[in-house]
């Protein structure tokens, strides 16, 4: 694989800061599936590949999502529906992406662990994440209320071992009985525990965080809400400069100014799509983990009382919607979709432009539409 020279009017850099640097103009330089330079200005030879008005970024990082194309990390051949999946978002921009797993019967969860981690070890996906079944019944969402169970260690070892090391990310209410343990044992397991699907009071969830949890799951969706007297599980995550925050920002979640609100908040915020089958499908019917869902007016909701069901979200339109919406500016919504959950998920080679990580890049028109995806060095779709 040659060398690669890419310019554009704006190249987005990885910042320690609470906001990312950015070249205008800028340079990139790709070799062997990696990036080995960039530099503010015009590049000292004629580029190979030139985007004028358009702005360069990290390829996007999905840290919870659960299909799309019409399926789903939950059906019967999950490998299978992975490599749709993965195919599916990553014309969208998202070059690294986990399988997120909806609750269902531990021995099928089991099973779909296993299946899923060998598509992991071969770097079709970045991880697992488990959400579920370790939730609230109260705050359930759209997951089968019989199947939540409490988080026993002997359940929490049988399902972290099928992934052999490729479960990332599990999320958990902290109020359940043997939570706070189930915490420290999770990420003994290396893993990211997340707070999520939770009743859980201010207190206990710094509690929680304390005991090793440090992200926040669609923060505000789905957990207790903030209140004068009792400010909930949100403000505590949102408080904390260690804490990631998920953001499930489609218009529908949240209302744009909390898209805002969080992404200016202590916390790291990390756009999510939590997207199911639908996503980049036709609209109508489906099943999220068991439940009938339906899809109308792009937004999904469970069939039975109308309770959101994950979204039909795609990266790029999370970053238009922060830009557009609320207001974020540009490099700080590419940072919240890029850069944040590689850091989030301790992906140490994707993420950011920067030299030695993997040569994953995303061409942005001035309406933010992807124009061009590069994955590990190669241009994918028209330009293969």
């Amino acid at each position: 694989m040659s060398p690669t020279l890419i310019s554009a009017s704006r190249v987005i850099l990885p910042s320690d800061a609470k906001t990312s640097a950015v070249l205008e103009p800028g340079w990139v330089e790709t070799d062997g599936g990696r990036i080995t330079a960039a530099g503010p200005g015009l590049p000292a030879r004629e580029p190979d590949a030139d985007f004028p008005d358009a702005t360069l970024a990290p390829g996007f990082v999905d840290a919870h999502i659960h299909g799309g194309g019409g399926f789903s990390f939950n059906d019967a051949d999950p490998a299978a529906a992975a490599v749709r999946i993965a195919d599916v978002h990553r014309a969208h921009g998202t070059t690294t992406l986990m399988a997120s797993l909806v609750t269902a019967p531990l021995p099928q969860l089991e099973k779909a662990v296993a299946a899923l981690a060998a598509l992991v070890e071969e770097g079709v996906l970045a991880g697992i994440h488990l959400e579920g079944p370790w939730l609230s019944p109260d705050h359930r969402g759209a997951h089968t209320e019989d199947l939540l169970l409490a988080p026993e260690p002997a359940a929490v070892d049988r399902l972290m071992l099928a992934g052999r090391g490729t479960v990332r990310m599990v999320t958990i209410a902290p109020e359940l009985e043997g939570g706070l343990a189930a915490i420290r044992q999770i990420t003994g397991y290396g893993a990211v525990a997340a707070i999520g699907h939770t009743g859980a009071g201010y207190d206990l969830a710094r509690q929680a965080i304390a005991a090793g949890a440090t992200a926040g799951t669609h923060v505000f969706n789905a957990m207790r809400p903030l209140h004068h007297r009792e400010p909930g599980p949100a403000l505590a995550l949102l408080e904390d400069p260690a804490v990631f925050a998920e953001v499930i920002a489609d218009g529908v979640h949240l209302h744009p100014s909390l898209v805002r609100f969080i992404a200016a908040s202590p916390a790291r915020a990390v756009f999510v799509t939590d997207a199911m089958a639908a996503a980049c499908a036709q609209e109508g019917r489906y099943q999220l983990g068991g439940l009938d869902v339906r899809v109308a007016g792009g937004e999904a909701r469970l069939v039975s009382d109308g309770t959101i069901a994950g979204s039909i979200l795609t990266l790029d339109a999370a970053v238009r919607h922060a830009v557009h919406d609320a207001g974020i500016p540009l490099a700080d919504a590419v940072r919240a979709a890029s850069q944040n959950p590689a850091d989030m998920l301790g992906l140490t080679d994707v993420g950011r432009v920067e030299a030695g990580r993997k040569a994953d890049l995303v061409v942005l028109s001035p309406e933010l539409e992807v124009a061009a995806v590069m994955k590990a060095g190669r241009w994918l779709g028209p330009r293969d």
